[in-house]
């Protein structure tokens, strides 16, 4: 296969893009394909997840017309039955019908694993510390509780638990809906950037650029001066705008943009995969004083983050914390849930038709030979599923 052709994209870093579109930004990124990979085997459980949940947190069995009733069981264009036989080894259909599911045994084992009271706490301390507030929305800390791998009772185990950290607050803006402040004295925190254990020299980035990326002279020369350029770090206040103008110099956009990187390389250290879809960091923007575009900052800084388009949604990723696609600091959690992608993608494979009782009952036939590239290839009906 021939080299690909240099991008453009370097010519455009760190400067305004004029009138390049949102989708033109990214079809012109350089592709990872480690990175792509990645986001396509996490296709399937990402869909799954609403579906998951619901399994649970129910004690027994839960029938699948009640299911497909309290959720959108929109998983793939052959229906849900067709998704659900796919993964043998995570979903479990009982007979007689009406059918029921359940987790399997491994699935259920796998998806217990979770980070302790303690270390969800520290966690969501450091979280909101990054807040000029100290407050967030609780509805955006709870779009990302599985990325911070926080216990699924975190509201009762994390934050009624810890009194003297957190205080949850009505929302005088949104009505039924609450504040989580952070009550910790400020003078006792000494928190550290995990940008500080791969910093090359004070106020830079390590910076990993992905294979074929082309760097010409022009493009070392502003990534050099932009790695000096100083900026507030994740947990300081930063000064606010002189008089609240929108105008500000191109200096001044610079710093800002690199305050983003900095707060976007912290928040993804504190997830358990180091990686989040922009869309949910983005309901941080306004809460971490952030003043640019987020997926801009994204895209413009390809040796920091890689974003990915799988599945009809933005995924970012650290990439220091991986290489060759595995995570280079993987924990239990992060441990448990691979295996878990990995019991998705084996799909059926060797299982003959040991499970056909549920496809019998349902008039059905198995599904053995489905490609492991199928959801990346129907993508866009596997993954129209809202989140919960």
């Amino acid at each position: 296969m021939p080299p690909p052709l240099p991008l453009r994209v370097p010519a455009r870093l760190l400067h305004a893009r004029g009138k390049t579109t949102a989708a033109q930004h990214v079809a012109a990124r350089h592709l990872d394909h480690a990175f792509e990979r990645l986001a396509a085997a996490h296709l399937p459980l990402v869909a799954a997840s609403p579906l998951v949940d619901a399994l649970r947190a129910s004690p027994e069995p839960l029938a699948l017309p009640d299911l497909a009733r309290r959720l959108p069981l929109r998983l793939h264009r052959r229906g849900p039955l067709h998704f659900l036989r796919l993964f043998p080894r995570v979903f479990s259909l009982r007979a007689p019908l009406p059918l029921s599911l359940s987790l399997t045994p491994a699935a259920a084992g796998l998806l217990a694993v979770a980070t302790s009271p303690a270390g969800a706490a520290g966690t969501l301390h450091r979280l909101l510390a990054m807040s000029g507030a100290r407050a967030l929305p609780l509805r955006a800390v709870f779009r990302v509780w599985r990325e911070l791998a926080l216990p699924d009772d975190f509201e009762d185990s994390v934050v009624a638990g810890h009194p003297h950290l957190f205080r949850l607050a009505p929302n005088p803006a949104e009505p039924n809906t609450h504040i989580l402040h952070l009550v910790a004295d400020p003078a006792a925190e000494d928190f550290t950037p995990a940008v500080e254990k791969t910093r090359p020299d004070r106020y830079a980035f390590k910076l990993q650029f992905p294979p074929g990326f082309r760097l010409t002279k022009e493009y070392r020369k502003k990534v050099k001066e932009w790695q000096q350029l100083p900026y507030a770090g994740p947990y300081e206040v930063a000064s606010p705008r002189a008089g609240g103008s929108k105008r500000v110099s191109k200096l001044a956009r610079r710093k800002m943009e690199k305050r983003a990187v900095g707060i976007a390389h912290e928040f993804l250290s504190l997830t358990v995969e180091k990686m989040v879809e922009v869309e949910k960091f983005s309901q941080f923007r306004k809460w971490f004083g952030i003043e640019v575009n987020v997926r801009d900052v994204f895209l413009d800084h390809p040796g920091i983050f890689y974003l990915s388009a799988k599945g009809k949604r933005h995924t970012v990723f650290l990439r220091e914390a991986y290489v060759r696609g595995k995570l280079v600091e993987p924990n239990e959690v992060s441990e448990a849930r691979a295996k878990l992608v990995e019991l998705m993608l084996l799909r059926r494979h060797g299982l003959g038709n040991a499970n056909s009782s549920a496809n019998m009952a349902s008039g059905a036939t198995s599904d053995a030979k489905e490609s492991g590239d199928d959801f990346a290839e129907h993508e866009d009906c596997l993954l129209d599923v809202p989140e919960t």
